[in-house]
């Protein structure tokens, strides 16, 4: 090993060390890797300092790009495979599979009936989801909350057009009944571009990558004892199934959005025939009361 070498181990091991002190195991685990890993990427790459400049620079308009209604962090994490990788590491057999939460989780979600449109603009083909609740051992959990949100047929989210679309349009609350059911009508969401206006579209532009997503439904269902689960009903038909720009398709998570032409069936569900309906089970997985102690 040369001296430059030795040097830029020795500085390694003293920011390492730096953090000795930290009051919380886990806190410090996580530096000294972190520490360790960025700094064997900088000797790996021999990162020259237009480079470093360039890389902070690209971080700070990252940061500088999120507002109330846009969170391009959580965006970069999803393009770079990160917040799909954390839900793969964290995932339970057992249970639903989890994907990412996105960045249009922005606003709370107006409390709903069950059978309730989340649909407020009326137009796009029309669409009931149907689904159950359970536990790992397949018993109904009863009173879940059901949490989902989608693009419109355009492939927009309220936030990103407060002058189309009303607040809450596309977004529901939902509580699941006794049998852990739930159920609400809305429309077939679209395939849609992330946002390409900000850094992370500088960066899928400077790679050549596509920044489509497949059809899908936002959900969230969580209930006392349970872990609470953030993933994705995904359209079985739609484009990009195999290139979503975030890494989150799972097999198990493309679902069959049927088409129905049945006119009894269309009343029942407050709908006009033909009308698409998808069915997802969801199933959580017990709560670990030790989680994240030492």
């Amino acid at each position: 090993m040369d001296s430059d070498e030795q040097a830029a181990s020795a500085l390694t091991e003293a920011v390492v060390a730096s953090f000795a002190g930290a009051a919380d195991a886990r806190t410090r685990e996580v530096l000294e890797a972190v520490v360790r890993h960025a700094h064997a990427l900088v000797r790996e790459l021999r990162l020259t300092r237009e480079e470093w400049r360039q890389a902070v620079d690209h971080l700070t308009a990252v940061g500088q790009a999120c507002d109330d209604t846009r969170q391009e962090c959580v965006l970069l994490s999803d393009v770079l495979g990160i917040s799909s990788l954390v839900e793969a590491v964290n995932g339970e057999p057992e249970g639903t599979a989890g994907t990412v939460l996105g960045p249009f989780h922005l606003t709370d979600s107006p409390v709903r009936a069950l059978g309730d449109s989340i649909d407020l603009v009326g137009t796009g083909t029309p669409c009931v989801v149907t689904g159950r609740v359970t536990g790992p051992d397949g018993a109904p959990v009863s009173g879940a909350s059901v949490d989902v949100w989608q693009c419109d047929e355009h492939g927009f989210y309220d936030v990103q057009q407060p002058e189309v679309q009303p607040t809450g349009n596309g977004r529901g609350l939902f509580t699941a009944d006794a049998e852990g059911r739930f159920r609400f009508r809305t429309v077939v969401p679209s395939p849609y571009p992330i946002p390409t206006d900000g850094p992370v579209g500088r960066l899928l532009n400077a790679s050549r990558r596509h920044p489509y997503r497949p059809a899908h439904i936002h959900l969230i269902a969580a209930a006392p004892g349970f872990r609470t689960l953030t993933t994705h009903l995904f359209v079985a038909d739609s484009p990009y199934l195999d290139s979503d720009a975030v890494f989150a398709v799972k097999p198990a998570l493309v679902v069959d959005f049927a088409e129905i032409d049945d006119p009894e069936q269309a009343a029942r569900h407050g709908v006009t025939a033909p009308f698409r309906h998808a069915d997802f089970d969801v199933r959580l997985v017990l709560d670990d009361p030790g989680e994240g102690s030492e």
